[in-house]
Order: structure tokens, then sequence, then C-alpha cells
């Protein structure tokens, strides 16, 4: 059997590299075409990689928890039939220059990063900015596996070349403890002072977060840290939906063969809304604002490990009630069977999360960045509520909703959220109860 160069294979637009997770097939053994060699992940998504052939692993290149480019070989292996793999490659990308400098996808480009200088005259939980940060894939290779965050990164002190930062001041900073994980930037004096409290965390079980758990944790910490956020709150009268969505559920079912639950009518009104108001579609970079051009809807999903993952309705405003509800039904699924591919996790520009799901009356979202405002929607409850009619006012048990929009305060303002979150309510409320399938 000849032997043949296995590479990491691409598993979607954008992504550029990947984290081996475990390998299944160990040096010397054999493997049958379509079993999966290893894990690999890329972001929150895990995907596995299967055999294109019959054949042995002869070499691995690379080990657990090692961050990997795209296209770059991975394995030697002794393959029964070399045309499979020769087409697998075939789709890959070429392997990058081992000269690049390579950074985490969440990022901008390096240049234009920053990285932590230390101030003689600061405290040694405090840290300044520049803007001449390097990463190089050492570097990031280190900080992924210790699960330390771009922005924690930042803060290390470079002792390389124009504050470089090298792999001995990362590994120094870890020894030391990570001093600067929760470090505020030094700013101009005002006279306080963060404390550094001793907190009595108590005793307990001890249950280790899981890589998903950590990244949601950095993502959350990230997003307060960068965007000012400010929350909005409306409540909205769904009665007409309601009914015209019980009414509907089963034939809508029937003629489509697909569930129609809420999340694909609130996405519908979300996106008519985004058109009305494009601002809230956008993202900062640096001094510019990004107006989005695609509306591309995140819908907040829990899995059943407890994580939480935002797969993507892409060209929301374009689709049809059919479609959408083909795309959050097919997502959904594949979330709960952890199926998610890379592509169905990116590019959203605007997110929407069902707080209401589990019983909650409302929630304060954090934003998922880099987007500028994220939605919540509530549970949907029976109230007794005054109305008014031409022939006087009544009392009326009438279906309730509240709704809450946490936005980025640098490129949204009042008007802006409050104007685009009563549209929402508004598109929910002047739903068309006489609406055909």
């Amino acid at each position: 059997m000849p032997k043949q160069e296995f590479r990491m294979p691409k598993m979607g637009e954008s992504i550029t590299e990947g984290t081996i997770i475990e390998w299944h097939v160990n040096v010397g053994e054999f493997f049958e075409k379509g079993e999966v060699l290893l894990e690999v992940a890329t972001d929150k998504v895990d995907n596995e990689v299967p055999a294109v052939a019959s054949g042995k692993l002869i070499e691995q290149k690379f080990s657990n928890g090692d961050v990997v480019p795209i296209g770059e070989v991975i394995a030697i292996l002794e393959l029964s039939d070399s045309e499979g793999l020769e087409k697998s490659d075939s789709k890959t990308s070429s392997s990058p220059s081992k000269n690049k400098v390579t950074q985490r996808s969440s990022t901008s480009s390096a240049s234009k990063e920053k990285i932590a200088k230390p101030s003689k005259s600061s405290p040694a939980k405090s840290f300044i900015v520049n803007e001449n940060l390097f990463i190089s894939p050492l570097v990031d290779s280190i900080a992924r596996k210790h699960h330390i965050s771009y922005e924690e990164l930042a803060r290390i002190p470079g002792t390389g070349k124009d504050g470089r930062l090298r792999k001995s001041d990362v590994t120094a900073y870890i020894a030391s403890g990570r001093p600067f994980k929760f470090a505020q930037p030094v700013s101009e004096p005002t006279g306080f002072q963060v404390p550094d409290l001793k907190f009595d965390k108590g005793k307990g079980k001890i249950v280790e977060m899981d890589r998903m758990r950590q990244m949601i944790a950095d993502h959350m910490v990230f997003s307060k840290h960068t965007s000012p956020h400010v929350t909005a709150y409306v409540e909205a009268d769904l009665t007409d939906m309601v009914k015209w969505r019980n009414e509907n559920k089963i034939p809508f079912q029937k003629k489509y063969n697909e569930k129609l639950t809420f999340t694909p009518l609130f996405i519908e009104c979300v996106a008519n809304a985004i058109a009305d108001f494009p601002m809230i579609n956008s993202s900062l970079d640096g001094k510019n604002v990004i107006v989005k051009e695609d509306i591309n809807i995140g819908m907040a999903t829990a899995l059943p490990t407890g994580n939480l993952i935002v797969p993507v309705v892409k060209n929301a405003d374009k689709k049809s009630l059919k479609e959408l509800a083909a795309a959050t039904n097919e997502l959904a699924g594949k979330a709960r069977d952890n199926k998610l591919k890379g592509d169905d996790t990116k590019g959203s520009t605007f997110t929407i999360s069902n707080v209401g799901t589990f019983g909650s009356l409302m929630g304060t979202p954090i934003i998922n960045q880099p987007e500028a405002a994220i939605l919540a929607t509530g549970i949907i409850k029976k109230r007794a509520e005054v109305m008014e009619r031409e022939s006087g006012d009544t009392i009326e048990i009438r279906h309730m909703m509240y709704l809450s929009l946490s936005f980025d305060h640098r490129i949204v303002d009042g008007y802006l959220a409050g104007s685009f979150l009563r549209r929402i309510a508004d598109y929910m409320e002047k739903f068309d109860i006489n609406r055909e399938l």
C-alpha cells in the first residue's frame, strides 16, 4: 500500500484552522473507509473527520490539543485506495507558509490589535496597551491549550522585538498564576482602584468546566468588557399571532412537513424591523461602523449539555415562512444531535435569544460580538388587559410577551434602539390573523 499525506480538511467557509480534540486511531492501527480518524474543533463546533479509504495510520504529525492550519499535513497513511485521498486533498486549501502569522478567527488583523506593556507607575494587576501585537502560531497554540482568551492574551507584557509576545512570556505568565486574567486597563487617575478582594468561595463538589463552557465564559467577559451594554424593554400583545399559529400549526405541518414554532415567526418580524432600521445590523471596526448588507439572524440554542450555541439563519429577510421554519427546525435538530458544522454558526449579524423557552418572564442578554445588539423574547403569558374599543374600554384575556434589547451604546443610541424594538413589537401585534399558508 502506498504512503499518502493526510491533510487537515476544510470544514467551512472562513475556517482557517482547527484544534485536534482526539485521535480515534493510533499509530500502527488499521481502519476502514468511513471510520472516524480524529475529532477536530473549530470555534464551538466539533467535527468528526472520517477516513476516505481503508488503510493504516503510519505517523501522526500533531497531537491532541494542537492547533493546525487548514491544509496542513496531520498524518501519514497507507491506503488501499489512494484515489479517495487524492480527491479529499483536492478539496482542501493549500498549506499556509510557516512564516505567516496566524491568529484567532474572532480577531481583526494582527497589525491592528493591541498588546499589553507594563507601566512602572501602575499596580501589578493593571495594564496599558499599544498598537503592536503579533501572535505567532506557537503562542496561539499555547493560549488555546490553557484557555487564555485573546483579550487576556493582549494584557501580557511582550519582551520580543517591538513588544512582540514570545513563548517565554506566555509560559512565565501562566506559571505566575495569570495575574492579568481579570485586570482592568490603566486609565487616567480617578482616585478609585479595583480592590483585590479575597473571596471565600466555600467548599463543595469540584466540576471542571468543559472546553465549550470555557469558550463561552471568555466570550461573555470579552463582550461585556468591549461593549457598553444598555437594555431597553417593550411589551407586545401576541394574541393574533398565537391564535393564528394554534389554528394553522397542524395544517402547516401537513402541507410543508415542517413544525411551526414561534421562532420563525419571531425571526420574520425581526428581519422586517432590521430592514426598516439597518443601522442595527452593524458592527464597529475601530472608528468605522460597518452596516451589513445581509440580514443573518442567529438563534441562541441550548445544547443537551447545558451549553449555548448560536446557529445562523442566513438571509432571513429573503426567506418565506416555510423556508424560515425549515431552516430553524434543521438548525435546532443539528444542535440537539451535535451535528452543526462550522458554517452553521458563522456570519450572524443579529441574534435572538428566546429566554421564554425556559419560563423566564424576560432577560438581559449579552451581545454576541461583534454585533451591535441582541434581542431576548420572554414567556408568552395570558393576562387580563384593558382594551380600548369603540364601544368603550373592556377587560380581555390577551397573550402578552416582554421583549428586551441589549445594544452597544458606542454605535446605537437610545432613539434607534427604542424605535427598532418598538417596530418589532408592532410587527408582532399587527400579525395578519387571516394570513394564508
